[in-house]
């Protein structure tokens, strides 16, 4: 018989968790857990602009809204949009989870522990918003075709988290048991929103991301059952937001968009804007709403970029623009290869021993971000002798990647965005994995191996300075306005610089009759009401 500990015998019993939050830890997390004290601090007076919002405002015919979150930062951006959501009348549930990690489980006590302090930080809350824990009950028996899509989904968590694609859980013993971590999780999240589902609590749901983790567990959940759900996310843009109806947004779905616009000429006004957007991404500036910028050199031209790479100008030159691996903009969009990676060695293999020509791999800025340089890995794994004629440029290079699209004979990306601008600077360019931009009318899309085998080699015998026609060229310009310029929607406060945000445009402001009216179309897309893409444009 196995004795149990006095302490053991306490954070087993019901309530053991609260009554320590309580009496022993000053209403502070757990140290596995993690603060939301510029939340808990906030939360009092947002509610109260959102119940001075809504009064007067009938709840009869408002929605029951869905809206899940976890992970700290995710969970105040959660709250917040939860309050104007409630201010405009309809009956909210946050659902969260009390993890402050998706590759560890804390303790039962902890997770006791850390949803008491959550339930306290939302408490502000509790007329407006109902905040509730989706770990406190056991999973169910879950579809058998949704139980498929999630270990589907838990193997790309996998990859994400280890930003890698060729993971293999049977013999790997750290995939293994991520895996397993993963599955267990996303089934725990998926049944408890199916319960609320089935409960008839949920006419929509909104979920950030909609493509990894939970937020995609979630996200197949309410697809299994038909619920009406929106998927969103955050871009470089400050002010704006993407987000999806029905779709992951991740997948940047514009057939809608491009269906209503596409046909329309740019104004002059328009193309000015977007010349001005071009200019300061190539220059590493800022722009307008546009704060992140990846460039970190400035551009030199490129002659000095020839200069640098010791490149042959008379060789033409085939530039590899790589994703982020393990991002969930590639993540799962092989068309005719096993993923990004199998694409990047495969090309690299391709293009190795042919001395008629120049390759550079640019490999994302985004990776200085994470752990190692899986992209450099990949090539290096393909070529352990790497040819003179192939040049790696890493994520940290100051060499600009707007002065190697100048160079560039044949631009080849996976689903990178630099293909699109590739594109409108007069570069053909060969997509080969399924992007928003892949099938608009300017660029090459193989959908098997030997068609991309032909498609390069017929793009790299070209004569040299050959430029896409002029009419193509207009349609990546159109394409690209419309995308970056009218696909996102106004939203005040982003995830990056969420507080930053906040002290602009503080949420009683934004409550207000006035400050409300502007994102009033973007709350109506986010509750699935049908856009009208050529109204917003105009």
């Amino acid at each position: 018989m196995v004795r149990r500990s006095a302490a053991d015998v306490f954070q087993s019993l019901p309530w053991s968790a609260e009554l320590y939050q309580r009496l022993r830890a000053d209403g502070q997390p757990p140290a596995a857990g993690y603060h939301l004290d510029r939340l808990a601090a906030a939360l009092p007076k947002w509610a109260a602009a959102a119940r001075h919002a809504r009064a007067g405002r009938a709840e009869h015919g408002s929605r029951r809204v869905l809206v899940f979150a976890y992970l700290s930062w995710w969970l105040e951006h959660a709250a917040s949009l939860s309050l104007l959501l409630a201010a405009l009348g309809h009956r909210v549930h946050l659902v969260y989870l009390p993890f402050r990690r998706w590759t560890e489980d804390p303790g039962a006590f902890d997770r006791r522990r850390q949803a008491a302090y959550l339930r306290g930080v939302f408490q502000p809350l509790d007329d407006l918003v109902a905040a509730v824990d989706a770990s406190s009950r056991s999973p169910g028996l879950l579809p058998a075709d949704l139980d498929q899509g999630l270990a589907h989904q838990s193997l790309l968590d996998v990859q994400y988290t280890l930003q890698r694609e060729d993971v293999d859980p049977e013999s790997d013993p750290i995939a293994a048991s991520l895996l397993a971590l993963r599955q267990r999780r996303n089934r725990l999240a998926a049944s408890d929103v199916l319960r609320r589902i089935d409960a008839g609590q949920v006419d929509t749901l909104i979920v950030p991301n909609g493509s990894i983790l939970e937020f995609g567990a979630v996200y197949r959940a309410a697809r299994s059952r038909g619920i009406p759900v929106t998927t969103y996310e955050f871009g470089e843009q400050r002010q704006r937001l993407w987000l999806g109806q029905n779709v992951q947004v991740m997948r940047q779905e514009t057939d809608d968009l491009w269906h209503a616009r596409g046909s329309t000429p740019l104004t002059a006004s328009e193309r000015a804007a977007l010349e001005a957007m071009y200019t300061a991404r190539r220059a590493g500036n800022a722009w307008a709403h546009f704060a992140r910028q990846w460039q970190a050199g400035i551009s030199q031209g490129a002659a000095a970029a020839r200069d640098r790479l010791g490149l042959d100008p008379g060789k033409p030159i085939v530039l590899i623009c790589t994703n982020v691996v393990g991002d969930s903009l590639a993540l799962d969009r092989q068309v005719f290869t096993r993923g990004m990676a199998d694409w990047l060695a495969d090309t690299v293999r391709r293009l190795a021993g042919r001395e008629e020509l120049q390759t550079i791999v640019r490999v994302h800025p985004g990776e200085i971000l994470g752990a190692g340089h899986p992209s450099q890995d990949i090539v290096r794994a393909a070529l352990p002798q790497v040819p003179p004629g192939l040049h790696l440029v890493a994520p940290d290079s100051s060499i600009n990647t707007y002065d190697l699209i100048e160079l560039a004979h044949v631009g080849v990306v996976y689903t990178s965005t630099v293909g699109l601008e590739m594109a409108m600077a007069g570069v053909p360019v060969i997509v080969t994995g399924a992007t928003h931009y892949r099938g608009r009318g300017f660029t090459h899309d193989p959908a098997s191996a030997r068609q991309y085998s032909e498609m390069l080699d017929r793009l790299v015998a070209d004569p040299l300075g050959r430029r896409l026609p002029d009419q193509q060229i207009e349609l990546a310009q159109r394409y690209a306005y419309r995308f970056f310029f009218e696909y996102p929607f106004p939203y005040p406060w982003h995830l990056i610089g969420f507080w930053d945000d906040i002290e602009r445009r503080p949420p009683p402001d934004v409550l207000s009759a006035a400050g409300l009216e502007p994102y009033r179309p973007t709350l109506e897309a986010l509750l699935g009401e049908p856009i009208d893409w050529a109204r917003r444009a105009s």
